[in-house]
């Protein structure tokens, strides 16, 4: 390959001034493009040298190939003059930026960043109003209350109701924060600003309505105009707005103010505009909107009924697999936030049935794949974990490898939605969404929330153990196919643990063998050893990739997880050179399994032949588990 020319072509296919940053891995190009719609996608595409690109996660990735893509690199940089960064950097970047060819994911994303980290918060005020409530709700240990037959614990009772409360009473300050902090500005000034929208001078919130009804709303006097002391408590959209227009104020007076002027006069400066904008314009707009939209909500709830909780319960796993669900947190939030007109959250208990329906279909899988002990494992943990509202692991782990656990969880998920509806089930609170979801549920609603749990339980594991039983293949997806003969050229395992199909691999570039024909082995160790005898031809700075050129001629790429170059060789180690000669066995380095765990990575280890369309066949030889240096693929020539 003439690396230079390959970047020059790359360049020009992507467009002058198209790239804003730019990276590479072991495999790949990792660009941040300004406007996809300038690439000349034909030019890569019948590229030759370059083996296929594909967007992920805001990035645009070329694939060019281990010992290549390093060189193409530095050409392209040198051509462009683009701006650098690590692969994790531009992982950073294009999550800050969102995908840019999609506005609705670049929205969701942002109020993701607003509301996932006000969650703690919001749990544990949603629990502690779960455990007032069984003080003081009436026909739970009889026809008086805790606190009613014990008036000691009265006291206590009121402290929990004060602590419960407190984060939605003051939850302007908490989404002033955040926001803040997510549209790029001081998140101590979005808190400060958030002060200002509940301060006790002000008319609460909760009751402005009734206030402006009453003829009773007291105003400012501002030039003329009369402004509405009215207070935000219970609003959610107001301070989002409030917080993009604090940061974006105090970013304008930082770039214009220099120094002590910019320290002393930006934060004030950036206040008072807000606040003027806040209370003449911009929270009596957005007020109207969030009522529009609380409104809109609770209509289609009251409107659609348990026929409406039935379609959605059919579809909230299928939401989550395309991430959208990470939007809910800020309709739960609103909702919750004016209990007293809403009537609760309908989100959670459908997340609730929805999540125990998908733990109930991996637990069927694992009484199902009684020979695989790989998976019997993963059902096991994913279904527990599914049950205490975690289902990521469930879903993307074991359902839809299957397919047949995942849609028949929607449609149990689907049937106890209805029950849901029909028993009028609706959160307090937030909490963990499965089956001790409960105690963010009136303890009067609990009969309903647990008959729907038992149906998405109950249709979701016998429907999908009955099917499976028929159509579910229980031998081991790889079985050893091929013996090899003394014409072949051998490639060893670089490490031990259990071999599964390289198509199984979350990575396009290696589950489509755009990289050549290969194996994934998931590592019961945490050291790798040369698959060949031969020369090192790629030793990584990051230490997650090998590739190796054999003295009979075959290329081999050992790559260490997926993705795993964003850990920076955190967790990493090598112990050879470029152009080292080594021999099979030989150990070319460690590797941190549990760090790879820890970042959320996947583990498994490719072994991929890179030159693989010099051969006719690139075989597997090894069984279901491999030991370290034990015979692994086989290249051949001629059919076998």
């Amino acid at each position: 390959m003439n690396h230079e020319e390959v970047a020059k072509r790359v360049a020009r296919a992507l467009g002058e001034n198209n790239v804003a940053t730019a990276a590479h891995c072991a495999t790949r190009l990792r660009l941040i493009v300004k406007d996809r719609d300038k690439i000349d996608q034909a030019a890569l595409d019948s590229d030759p040298d370059l083996k296929g690109t594909f967007d992920a996660n805001g990035q645009f990735q070329i694939i060019v190939g281990p010992g290549d893509v390093d060189k193409v690199f530095d050409y392209y940089v040198k051509e462009t003059g683009v701006q650098t960064a690590t692969p994790a950097e531009v992982k950073e970047i294009a999550a800050q930026q969102g995908v840019k060819t999609n506005p609705v994911m670049a929205v969701i994303q942002i109020l993701s960043d607003i509301f996932v980290p006000l969650i703690p918060a919001m749990t544990a005020g949603g629990l502690l109003m779960a455990l007032n409530n069984i003080l003081t709700g009436q026909d739970l240990f009889g026809a008086q209350s805790l606190v009613q037959m014990y008036p000691q614990i009265a006291g206590m009772a009121e402290m929990v109701n004060l602590m419960a409360s407190a984060p939605f009473a003051f939850l302007p300050i908490l989404i002033g924060f955040t926001a803040t902090k997510r549209f790029g500005g001081s998140e101590i000034l979005g808190a400060a600003a958030g002060m200002m929208l509940v301060m006790p001078s002000l008319i609460n919130g909760y009751n402005v309505s009734q206030t402006v009804a009453d003829g009773k709303m007291p105003f400012w006097d501002v030039f003329g105009l009369h402004v509405a002391q009215a207070g935000y408590q219970g609003q959610v959209l107001p301070v989002i707005g409030v917080a993009l227009i604090l940061a974006t104020l105090e970013k304008f007076f930082h770039k214009r103010l220099k120094g002590a002027i910019d320290f002393t006069f930006t934060p004030m400066l950036s206040i008072i505009i807000t606040g003027f904008l806040t209370f003449i314009i911009v929270g009596p707009v957005l007020r109207t909107v969030s009522n529009f939209l609380t409104d809109g909500l609770v209509g289609l709830y009251q409107t659609t009924g348990f026929l409406g909780m039935g379609i959605f319960g059919s579809v909230y796993s299928a939401i989550v697999v395309t991430g959208l669900h990470q939007s809910f947190p800020a309709i739960e939030t609103t909702l919750l936030a004016d209990i007293a007109k809403t009537g609760g959250d309908f989100i959670f208990p459908i997340a609730a049935v929805s999540n125990v329906a998908q733990g109930a279909a991996t637990f069927a899988i694992f009484f199902l794949a009684k020979k695989d002990e790989k998976i019997r494992a993963l059902a096991s943990s994913a279904g527990a974990s599914a049950m205490l509202g975690i289902t990521e692991p469930a879903m993307f782990g074991v359902n839809l490898k299957y397919r047949f656990p995942f849609f028949i969880a929607l449609g149990s998920a689907g049937i106890a939605g209805l029950v849901i509806g029909l028993f009028h089930v609706l959160s307090s609170s937030l909490g963990p969404a499965g089956v001790i979801g409960f105690i963010a549920i009136p303890a009067a609603k609990w009969i309903g929330f647990f008959i729907s749990i038992a149906i998405a339980f109950a249709l979701a594991f016998s429907a999908t153990f009955i099917y499976g039983k028929k159509h579910f293949d229980t031998t081991v997806d790889v079985q050893p196919s091929y013996t090899p003969t003394t014409a072949d050229k051998l490639v060893y395992a670089p490490v031990a643990g259990h071999v599964d199909d390289l198509k199984n691999v979350d990575d396009p570039v290696f589950s489509s063998e755009a990289m050549g024909k290969g194996i994934a082995i998931e590592p019961n160790e945490n050291e790798v050893v040369a698959p060949v005898t031969g020369t090192v031809t790629v030793a990584y700075p990051t230490a997650h990739a090998y590739g190796l050129l054999s003295d009979d001629g075959v290329e081999v790429l050992v790559h260490i997880g997926v993705d795993t170059v964003s850990l920076n060789g955190e967790g990493f180690n090598s112990v050879v050179t470029q152009g080292q000669k080594v021999k099979v066995g030989e150990t070319l380095g460690t590797f941190d399994k549990k760090k790879i765990q820890q970042a959320g990575l996947d583990t498994r280890v490719m072994v991929i032949i890179t030159n693989t369309a010099e051969f006719d066949q690139v075989l597997l030889v090894a069984g279901q588990e491999v030991e370290r240096a034990q015979t692994l693929l086989a290249a051949t020539k001629g059919d076998k």
